[in-house]
């Protein structure tokens, strides 16, 4: 099974957007180990809200864009992660080694990729 990490930080903290050379190592060689047992699918970082946009569609109404940043969101997503688990458990145990890299506070959604099976699956149900 798939499942997408989504790590989300707060954004006013210098120390998320400024990783020191300890942690980018400590970071890469998790990358690479993960990578290596065949967990990790892919990884990676995002820049600041400042450098995106929101794109909304309310219900009945148009689309519309606000660029960024977002001074309404403390907690941003930082980046992301796709990887392959057993199951939702498995998944979870990745999880807490990423967030034991990280010296600040973080928050890791932990979400199972639908795959075509799935939707095949419920359709027949």
């Amino acid at each position: 099974m798939r499942f997408l990490m989504m790590h989300r930080i707060d954004e006013n903290d210098p120390e998320a957007w400024n990783p020191s050379p300890e942690f980018i190592e400590k970071m890469g060689g998790f990358i690479q180990e993960s990578a290596e047992k065949g967990i990790l699918i892919t990884a990676e970082g995002v820049h600041k809200t400042d450098k995106g946009s929101l794109v909304r569609k309310p219900r009945g109404a148009a689309i519309r864009v606000t660029d960024g940043p977002f001074a309404e969101a403390k907690e941003v997503i930082g980046g992301f992660a796709l990887i392959n688990a057993a199951d939702r458990a498995e998944a979870v145990e990745f999880a807490k080694r990423y967030v034991e890299l990280f010296d600040m506070e973080i928050e890791v959604e932990v979400r199972q990729v639908v795959e075509f099976e799935d939707i095949e699956a419920q359709a027949q149900a």
